[in-house]
This record gives structure tokens, sequence and C-alpha cells, in this order.
């Protein structure tokens, strides 16, 4: 049984917390550095909240980018700790080690109610290194400062890496508020969920995408495709997709999966019109055609409104959906119409909605949708197909296993 955070005696001790803060960085006009969507920062602070509330020295391990093992300027943490300092609205100290002694004697130095932020702990190739000796030297290093451990990186915990599940094993540990949170969003749309259930999926290619369906298909009652994945299955079906994605190889394995829907009485709707284009551009000239008219120059780049029309309907029979992957090219305006719709479907259906991560959780940011109108948000677009596919994640597992 995994130990609640409210569980966990953190007063006075030194509390290793494990965030997800791989946020997107960019430069504005300066040339400096500014985060361009702190979605993943706003997600932790409520743990750490309850954390300083109570008294622990909170020490936060997380990641920027993949830096391969190497210290690397640009994926530099000390943005991170700035913008998370600015929410928190108290000061967050910032180490500029990942390990070794200078984080250790900056741990050391804490009192009550502080708070600290190591370098990217990828900056050492331990963090994600194959071998298990070298995660648990990195481990044993932050086990010798870190009296508790708080796992709530859900981004990460599909990962076994010395951050994740190593350093869990060598101290009292507990899932923080976040992962509690997303564990049960998860665990509500496999179970038991509220009929009719639908999932929506999009996203560009349906190998990234087959665990998921596989699992699925043997527990849903609608399966909604769109994104750069549909035109393999509208391609599987027959018809001619010009220039757009396609996946030539996944040809056989959707038609078995149509076959397969059919057999257990699962309905899968695919786009009936999209909007297309000769280029991914917003000065591309674009046109809606009918998904049997796709002309062979141009490529599918939305879902058109015939389409939104069917998707919403359905999204609005739904007592539980689940959507995992935009339904165009959102990032270029021309062609986010169609997710920005069933974004707002998926929003006003009254079900209990969960948003798996990733680009689907990037666009509600970016298109402007109130966040709060979603039943969950996932933090974790990895972590959540992972769990979509039925799989045992090891920063999950660990925290079932005995205590410390």
């Amino acid at each position: 049984m995994t130990t609640r955070l409210t569980d966990l005696d953190v007063t006075g001790r030194i509390v290793a917390v494990r965030c997800d803060l791989n946020v997107p960085l960019g430069h504005d006009e300066s040339g400096h550095v500014v985060i361009t969507d702190d979605g993943r920062i706003r997600a932790s602070i409520p743990t750490l909240e309850d954390l300083l509330s109570r008294g622990a020295r909170v020490v936060i391990l997380a990641h920027l980018g993949r830096p391969k093992g190497q210290a690397d300027d640009a994926l530099s943490l000390a943005p991170v700790a700035h913008r998370l300092a600015e929410l928190l609205d108290r000061p967050v100290r910032f180490i500029a080690d990942a390990s070794g002694p200078g984080v250790s004697l900056a741990a050391q130095r804490m009192t009550d109610g502080d708070i600290a932020m190591v370098e990217n702990v990828r900056f050492d190739s331990r963090e994600t290194s194959k071998s298990a000796a070298e995660r648990a030297e990195l481990a044993d290093d932050w086990a010798t400062w870190a009296e508790a451990y708080v796992s709530d990186g859900f981004g990460v915990v599909h990962r076994e890496q010395a951050s994740v599940t190593d350093l869990a094993q060598r101290v009292p540990r507990a899932a923080g508020m976040l992962v509690e949170q997303e564990r049960e969003a998860f665990a509500r749309v496999l179970s038991e969920p509220d009929r009719p259930y639908a999932v929506v999926l999009g996203g560009s290619k349906v190998s990234d995408k087959l665990g998921v369906i596989e699992h699925l298909l043997e527990r849903v009652d609608i399966l909604l495709i769109g994104g750069g994945m549909a035109f393999t299955f509208l391609r599987a079906q027959g018809l001619q997709v010009g220039r757009s994605l396609l996946e030539e190889s996944m040809l056989g394995t959707v038609e078995e999966i149509m076959q397969r829907a059919t057999q257990r009485g699962v309905r899968i709707l695919l786009p009936v019109d999209v909007v297309v284009a000769e280029r991914i551009s917003e000065d591309a000239h674009s046109e809606i055609v009918s998904v049997d008219a796709i002309p062979e120059d141009s490529m599918g780049l939305d879902i058109g409104p015939r389409t939104i029309a069917e998707f919403s309907v359905a999204i609005g029979q739904a007592r539980t959906i689940v959507w995992n992957g935009p339904m165009g090219v959102f990032e270029v305006p021309s062609f986010a119409e169609g997710t920005r719709a069933i974004a707002e479907a998926i929003a006003a259906s009254g079900a209990f909605t969960v948003v798996g991560g990733g680009d689907s959780a990037a666009a509600i940011r970016a298109l402007g949708i109130g966040e709060g109108r979603f039943g969950h948000i996932s933090t974790g677009g990895g972590a959540s197909l992972e769990l979509l596919e039925g799989k045992d994640l090891p920063g999950l597992v660990v925290l079932e296993e005995g205590s410390a």
C-alpha cells in the first residue's frame, strides 16, 4: 500500500522531492531564456506547499531535456528555480551541482521551511544509466543527506532512473499529491468507468498509440480517431490520402484492429472530411474536402466541420472520456480548429474526463481553454500512455513496496 503524503513524517527532515519540471524554453526579444509553458511547475506547487507548511526542508530533484550526462548551460534548471520562487512567493535556493559534496553541504545547512533545487539531475550520467550499480551509486550519494523521499514527478514514473526508483528504495517514501491524483484518475478510467466510455485519440502515428488501442479495445464503447494517425486507418479502408502522414507498415495491423472492434461491438469513428493544404504554413492555401477526395498533392492537417459535428455528438453522449493527442497541427492557427472544437466538446460533455498529457495538455493551454473544465489533465504524456496500455510503471511500483 502506498504511503500517502499526509502520513509521512517530514517536520525538521530533509525531504528529496522528485518533480517533473521539464518545461519548454524559448527566448524573449532580448535573447534571455524564458519558460513558454509553466504548467508543470504550477502542478508541483500543492505538494511543495504542504511539505513546507509542515516544516520540511525541501530539496527538489528534477531534469530538463536530454543532456546525455553532460552539463549544458542551455538546459540548466536555474530559470525554473527562479519561476518557482515567483509562484511560491518565497526564495528557492539553486544549487549549481546535481550531486556530490556541494549538494550535501547545502542540504545540511537548511532550516525548517527552506526550499532548494539542485541542478539538472541528468547532468550526472548515472541518473539515466542502464547500469543498476551506477544508478545505485548516485542514489547512495543523495541518501547521505535525504531523510525522506516524495515522488511527485508523474512524467517520469515510467522510467527506471536513480531519482525515480533507486533513491525511493533507500529512505521513507510517499507519493506526492500530483502522483496520487494521477493514479486515482487513471484507475477510474481503467477499472470501472461510467458508460458509454469514449476514447479520443490523435497525434501523428498509429505506432505510438498501438499499445493503448489494443488495451482499450477490451474496455471502451467508442474510439474516435483524428490527427495524422487517422490517415493510416483511412488508407486501410482503401481510400487515397494524398501526401498525408501514412504508416504503410501499420496497414495490416490497423485492419486487424478494425476487425476486432467490430467483433467486440466497439464503434470506431474516423474523419469524414479534413482540412488539406500543400504545406504546413499559416499562409498556405487550405480547403475542406471529403476524405474520399483528398488531392494527390495535398496533405490532411486537421479534421473538418462535418467530422467535428459527428465527433461532438458522440462525445456528448459519453459518461467517461479519455483524450490523448490533437486532431491536427494545432500549433498553426489554420489547422487548430479541430483540436479546439473537440477540446470544447469534451469540456462541455459533463462526463468524467481525463486528458492524457503531452500535446493534448499543451493544446488546451495554447488555445486558451480553461483547465478547470476537465476532470483531470495529466502532466505525463509517456507515463499516461503506458498506464493506458496496462503497463506497470517502475516509479509507481517502488511506492507500493515495503518501507525502506
